[in-house]
């Protein structure tokens, strides 16, 4: 029997009921403190049909902000908070694991503690703006990070792995996609240092690599994910050859076992290229993960002929919290309202429609 999206897969020790995946999606409505609140509790128990939810991108630290309300994965009042959601998922036969994020230059000094100067690999300022509490505001310089800063970094993600596993999640998917700190070193177009985290694919990963391993060998390997976007320009990226260095990445991502590799499979912006992802797949040992702009039929025809283990679905489950049940059922789909994606109250959030309402 061919499969297709509904048919259960395990990613490592993950064993999912189908192979939907409600993919990370930043919705700026935590709590004072980066606190998960009650809506945060419905929002995501409303999905837990999914096979499996990854969180909004969640930072490990408080420098690792670059939004505002965020909810935080660093302090008891988090942790207790994401207890809440991850209790009430699991009560409803899901699974759900956290994305853990430093975005790096992606910030503003008035999102810092004590107004702090955002951190990156170089001192490269990205085009844009950044979403503040004052409203858009010009990206600043970042401060280039000395290698000497770097093992607080990494105990950083081993604090925040270690929180999530306390918080209840089943286990944490390492952000290194989207232009954030780990993708701003990955690429050349951010990375333009001249020591051991510089140059070469090997020394421009190595931040990657140390993050990896230090994440796995906290929660295990078989409970670690890992996002990438190799031609994504968002957050004002690009590198000069992306095809040899994720080939590169993939790679050397196969030394730790992972649960899976969570790849975007394309430029956000809608422009076509010519990365072959399919080479990727090829590469990685272990369960490969493909997102962007898939719809029933795209994500049947990618699993049914071994493209991909599982899809992720960002919009989608946005505004149908039973998605799964809408493609099973050849349902139509709620319409998703895109002036409530960031930031506000239960509108657009805990409100759409199931089908048996």
């Amino acid at each position: 029997m061919a499969l297709d999206l509904f048919s259960p897969v395990n990613l490592g020790s993950i064993s999912l009921k189908n192979r939907m995946v409600m993919a990370p999606l930043t919705r700026n409505r935590a709590a004072e403190g980066g606190v998960p609140q009650a809506i945060n509790v419905t929002y995501y128990e409303q999905r837990a049909t999914a096979g499996l939810i990854i969180t909004e991108a969640t930072p490990i630290s408080a420098m690792a902000h670059g939004y505002p309300a965020l909810p935080g994965i660093y302090t008891d009042a988090q942790v207790a908070g994401w207890k809440k959601v991850t209790d009430a998922v699991h009560a409803k036969g899901g699974k759900i694991v956290i994305q853990l994020w430093h975005v790096g230059r992606i910030s503003h000094p008035s999102l810092l503690p004590n107004g702090a100067i955002p951190v990156a690999p170089s001192a490269v300022k990205p085009a844009g703006q950044a979403f503040t509490y004052q409203g858009l505001l010009d990206y600043v310089e970042p401060r280039a990070l000395d290698a000497s800063e770097l093992p607080s970094i990494v105990a950083d993600y081993v604090h925040a792995t270690q929180c999530a596993l306390a918080a209840g999640f089943d286990g944490v998917e390492i952000h290194a996609a989207n232009g954030y700190l780990i993708d701003q070193f990955l690429r050349d177009g951010s990375n333009k240092r001249t020591d051991n985290y510089g140059g070469s694919f090997e020394n421009r990963a190595r931040f990657l690599m140390e993050v990896t391993k230090a994440v796995v060998d906290v929660a295990g390997a078989d409970k670690v994910g890992i996002r990438i976007s190799p031609v994504n320009p968002f957050n004002d990226m690009q590198d000069s050859d992306p095809q040899a260095l994720f080939n590169y990445v993939t790679s050397e991502l196969n030394q730790f076992n992972l649960a899976y590799l969570h790849a975007i499979e394309g430029d956000m912006t809608g422009k076509d290229n010519t990365f072959d992802f399919l080479a990727l797949r090829k590469i990685f040992k272990g369960s490969y993960m493909a997102n962007l702009a898939f719809d029933k039929a795209r994500g049947n025809t990618a699993i049914a002929s071994g493209h991909a283990d599982v899809i992720a679905y960002g919009v989608p489950f946005i505004a149908n919290p039973d998605l799964v049940e809408r493609f099973r059922t050849d349902a139509p789909l709620n319409t998703a309202d895109s002036s409530t994606f960031y930031g506000g109250t239960e509108k657009g959030y805990t409100d759409y429609p199931f089908l048996n309402a």
